[in-house]
């Protein structure tokens, strides 16, 4: 059976040349002129950023953009629209929305394929840039595939679904680690006009089949087996367990990660073997607007998964242009995000967005200490990555190990540092900033969620030299309208959008009703995100965190955010995680744990518990967990195959029964 990376010829590297100029400030006439000079390159700027605005009347700097972007957003949107994607058919009405009924409809009317907008049209003008940076777990050994490959590999692969039976409307299920065939097979599928639905390859065979059955997938495709941190998963044997309760599922397509055999059956379909005998010319189907692109499930802070629909249009646009504008990515740069595809930001900022924009993207195999805790600055250093995505955890995790790891290495490629999944907290975004970006690069605190689709609220984009506020998400992107709501209080009020945009979520799959119950419905004319934030008398926003997660405290609500950051600048502590809990069984463990003394407080034991958060593959500590377990309720722990160490549940209700002075086993 050939190995997918026999398929593949390595492509070489590129480059891109900084241009600027500097003028001496020896004279207040000088001083005067240089300002002229920035007023005017402002206006300059934003023009030769987004060529759109030139039709937009009155706007030259990016303050007038934001204004134009939420005040006009039909003529905002439908402009990009027109200029950013490539239509088959034209759209004859931006948008169609109404928060009331959870009806959110962009661009009818338009036709379009995804594919073609991440591969055809760059294959046209430069066949030979390199797509995908495939980073494997092990070090140094990394396969760059170009976008006349990645087509190629996407068009073969589109054509063995369809040979096996996939229509356009179905749905697939991709069970794969980040690797180029994962993105091919997503590809693949918008192509054909099904929809993909990635699961993580992290997840149990048990919360697989839920999301196979809840998707009514005919197809999965998955890999033998796969490598992170230098250890062996087997993802096949999963898959194996999971269709047993799966009567959907006729086919089970199985990629060659690594060399070793594994049990095939009457089902199962070797991938590699069966796409080399496939045309690489696969023709695309025209997609409406609204068609569905993917489902992608989320257990969010109750446990029970929700297969949360994306679609064609507006999402690919939505992904393209925060791709762009909020890491200042230019053609030639390579992105460097280092999430999970499993998750919507390898969805968003590794396959979607960069390869929209015709960009270099990185796919991350490993993780942030293997062989090492120097791995990911290794990384930079050999594939001169200019733009650096990451979770505050794993910034958290090397900050701890010292300056040293990220010293040893060449970082003077990095232009943007950026910040995803939950605030960061001020220790870490200062170390991020001074030691890994050196001082001189940005750090952007992105915030958003699966159901936002990408980045709605970031330090960047901004007028030039505008300042940047260490843990701070700041500055609404184009077209977002944040309010704040619960406005009696002072900080937490409920964070919430007021009017539609391109890539937000269009449903639950199955459950529309869910949909406007969880997101429409508390707050009647917005899209209740669930957090809270508050706004800096500057108009900056700070998210506080879970509003289900918010601490009350004789009517002072704090944010779970703002308590971990104090937590963690303590020298012992490396996370923290803050969890709300009901006043009666807070007041209950209070009275036991000051009856035995506060000394117990700086026990090993306490120490044990801090050392051990449940944390996921992606770097998430899992609050409902720990809520859980503070609870005492550790028999309604829900679904934990996300975990990067189960064990570690454990050992924390081992710690917490320690801490209360409690023999009893749960």
């Amino acid at each position: 059976m050939p190995h997918f990376s026999h398929l593949l010829s390595l492509a070489g590297p590129t480059s891109a040349p900084l241009l600027g100029f500097s003028l001496p400030l020896t004279t207040s006439l000088n001083r005067r002129f240089l300002k002229c000079c920035r007023q005017l390159s402002r206006s300059y700027n934003i023009e030769s950023c987004i060529p759109e605005a030139v039709a937009f009347q009155g706007v030259s700097d990016h303050s007038g953009l934001y204004k134009f972007s939420v005040n006009e957003s039909d003529r905002f949107w439908g402009a990009v629209a027109r200029q950013r994607l490539s239509w088959i058919s034209p759209f004859h009405t931006v948008q169609n929305c109404d928060f009331s009924q959870g009806k959110i409809k962009w661009f009818e009317g338009g036709k379009l394929n995804v594919s073609v907008n991440c591969l055809d049209r760059h294959v046209h003008t430069s066949p030979e840039r390199v797509a995908l940076i495939w980073e494997r777990d092990e070090p140094g050994t990394e396969v760059k595939i170009t976008y006349r490959q990645l087509l190629e590999l996407t068009c073969r692969l589109g054509n063995l679904l369809k040979r096996q039976g996939v229509r356009r409307g179905d749905c697939v299920t991709i069970y794969m680690p980040p690797c180029p065939l994962a993105v091919a097979s997503m590809l693949a599928c918008a192509r054909i006009g099904a929809a993909h639905n990635v699961v993580f390859a992290g997840f149990s065979s048990e919360a697989l089949a839920d999301r196979i059955r809840d998707a009514q997938s005919s197809t999965v495709i998955t890999v033998n087996q796969g490598v992170r941190g230098g250890k062996v998963v087997d993802l096949k044997r999963t898959v194996d367990q999971a269709v047993q309760n799966c009567p959907s599922v006729q086919q089970v397509l199985v990629a060659m990660r690594t060399e070793n055999t594994v049990a095939m059956t009457d089902r199962d379909v070797p991938l590699e073997e069966e796409m080399m005998k496939e045309d690489v010319v696969c023709e695309p189907v025209a997609m409406d607007s609204e068609d569905v692109l993917f489902l992608l499930y989320t257990s969010g802070s109750t446990g029970k998964p929700k297969g949360l629909v994306h679609t064609q249009a507006g999402y690919l646009l939505y992904t393209a242009l925060t791709h762009r504008y909020v890491f200042n990515y230019h053609d030639r740069d390579v992105f460097g995000c280092v999430a999970d595809i499993g998750w919507i930001t390898g969805h968003s900022y590794i396959v979607y967005g960069p390869l929209c924009n015709g960009g270099t993207t990185v796919l991350f195999e490993s993780t942030p200490v293997y062989p090492n805790p120097g791995r990911y600055w290794e990384m930079v250093e050999r594939l001169g990555i200019n733009q650096f995505y990451g979770a505050p955890t794993a910034i958290r995790l090397l900050l701890k190990y010292g300056d040293e790891w990220v010293q040893n290495y060449n970082r003077s490629s990095l232009k943007t540092l950026g910040s995803v999944g939950e605030p960061i907290n001020t220790e870490a975004w200062e170390w991020y900033h001074r030691v890994v970006g050196d001082g001189r690069c940005p750090v952007v605190d992105t915030w958003w969620q699966t159901e936002t689709g990408g980045i709605c609220i970031a330090p960047r984009p901004s007028d030039p030299e505008a300042e940047i506020v260490p843990g701070m998400a700041m500055r609404p992107f184009y077209g977002i309208k944040p309010a704040l709501l619960d406005t009696e209080v002072v900080t937490g009020d409920a964070l919430c959008i007021s009017q539609a945009w391109p890539g937000m979520a269009r449903t639950i799959h199955n459950h529309h009703q869910r949909f406007t119950e969880t997101y429409f419905q508390p707050y009647p004319g917005y899209f209740f995100t669930g957090d809270g934030a508050y706004r800096s008398k500057e108009g900056y926003y700070q998210i506080v965190g879970r509003l289900d997660d918010v601490i009350n405290v004789s009517g002072h609500r704090l944010g779970t955010a703002e308590l971990e950051d104090v937590v963690v600048c303590t020298i012992i502590i490396m996370f923290s995680l803050a969890v709300m809990v009901q006043e009666d069984v807070l007041a209950q463990q209070l009275r036991e744990m000051v009856s035995r003394s506060i000394a117990k407080y700086a026990c090993p034991d306490f120490i044990q518990v801090v050392r051990c958060l449940p944390k996921t593959r992606s770097g998430k500590i899992m609050r409902r967990v720990l809520r859980k377990v503070v609870e005492r309720n550790t028999d309604e722990l829900g679904d934990l195959s996300t975990l990067d160490d189960p064990d570690s549940v454990h050992e924390v209700i081992r710690g917490h029964q320690r801490l209360r002075g409690d023999g009893k086993q749960q």
